[in-house]
């Protein structure tokens, strides 16, 4: 047996536990989801080092620039493998589920502490809002890994950003999983090599460098997803908030019921996804709770490890705004594509919302060059969207 043959069988056992997830999944993270993340954080606490000891403060790492060097080159030809000019996919957070209008509102009882940038007032942006799977590929969604991304794009915001090519709006973007799922840029760097070689699951179980405790991570919070209007998402890095202040952000849906996710044990439609959200859509609007994090602690609440929860006991994360999906249809074909145009990048941000540590560092070069590699073979020229846009 191979080792390409190994790793495709585990991928269908995987694919095979996902037809069965949602029977068995809601006690698993009741009971047993607690207690394996608290030993797992732990074990990563105890075996990643301590964090500098001044609030937002980051530190470069060894080899930082060269290992986003390498991202980009394997990122970057994975996309010339796997697409061809006028069907060039994102290299990550690829498949697009819908991208939606939306309404953020900023709460008007924050802490004066929490006054900052676009929070800095109680107002209402008008956003969009992409809702994603996590790539580099395009599988039916009950063959993919179990996980979600999301991109808001609130529009409207005035002052100088920390990327240019955008002027008035303000960028916020996550996963469905509290941690990231490398550590740190260096560690991403070498997944990149096992997704390009087919065998991404062989950078979690490689015996000379496992990960494991990241897959565990990863795995508690991977799951058959039911829609992407129903699970939480986490930002996962940290970003200012104003000067010498750090936030993580995540947002959690209102709705608390689950859509059934139809023909299971068998195969769901290939985008059940994007159909349950045109349901929930149709009917009525659909929101988040959109709440901050704020850094108290730097010796326990890392800049630079995108492996560690920030704890909630330090640190309670606090709602700052809704977000309201109204009711919509947005799901034809000139929707879709408009997706196409838009590039999300955390660094679409203020000042008072730099992205701070070396994911977020590496992301500023990663997501602009590759945004721009996808619109150029595609000849889809980047649009700054306005919120005033129309679809037939």
């Amino acid at each position: 047996m191979t080792w390409k043959q190994l790793h495709d069988g585990l991928v269908r056992l995987l694919n095979l536990e996902r037809r069965i997830d949602p029977f068995i999944r809601p006690p698993v993270d009741r009971l047993l989801r607690p207690p394996i993340a608290g030993l797992a954080q732990a074990w990563l606490r105890a075996t990643r080092g301590r964090a500098p000891s001044m609030p937002a403060m980051e530190k470069t790492l060894a080899g930082e620039d060269e290992c986003v060097e390498k991202i980009i080159k394997e990122m970057s030809a994975y996309m010339s493998t796997h697409y061809r000019p006028g069907g060039y996919q994102r290299a990550g957070n690829t498949k697009t589920h819908g991208v939606v209008r939306g309404r953020f509102i900023v709460r008007p009882d924050l802490p004066d502490a929490m006054r900052q940038g676009v929070f800095s007032a109680p107002r209402e942006f008008p956003a969009w809002v992409r809702f994603a799977g996590p790539g580099p590929g395009l599988p039916p969604d009950i063959d993919d890994v179990g996980v979600l991304s999301f991109g808001i794009k609130l529009m409207g915001v005035d002052g100088a950003k920390c990327l240019d090519d955008e002027q008035f709006t303000q960028d916020f973007t996550g996963i469905s999983t509290p941690t990231f799922t490398t550590p740190n840029v260096v560690e991403n760097a070498k997944l990149q090599t096992w997704i390009n070689r087919g065998l991404p699951l062989f950078y979690f179980v490689n015996p000379g460098d496992p990960h494991l405790l990241d897959a565990v991570m990863q795995g508690l919070w991977a799951r058959t997803q039911t829609s992407p209007l129903e699970t939480e998402y986490w930002s996962c890095v940290p970003y200012l908030l104003g000067a010498g202040q750090a936030m993580r952000y995540s947002i959690h849906p209102v709705r608390t019921s689950r859509t059934r996710v139809p023909n299971l044990p068998g195969r769901p439609p290939d985008n059940y996804l994007r159909e349950a959200m045109a349901a929930t859509l149709n009917e009525g609007p659909a929101s988040f709770e959109f709440r901050i994090q704020v850094q108290t602690d730097p010796s326990s609440m890392p800049i630079e490890d995108a492996s560690i929860i920030w704890s909630q006991s330090l640190s309670p994360p606090i709602p700052a705004a809704a977000l309201v999906l109204e009711r919509q249809v947005f799901d034809s074909p000139a929707q879709l594509a408009f997706a196409d145009r838009l590039s999300f990048n955390p660094w679409h941000a203020l000042a008072e919302h730099r992205p701070l540590g070396n994911q977020n560092r590496a992301r500023k070069r990663i997501y602009q060059e590759l945004s721009t590699l996808r619109q150029t073979m595609n000849a889809v020229p980047h649009v700054e969207p306005t919120g005033s846009e129309t679809f037939i």
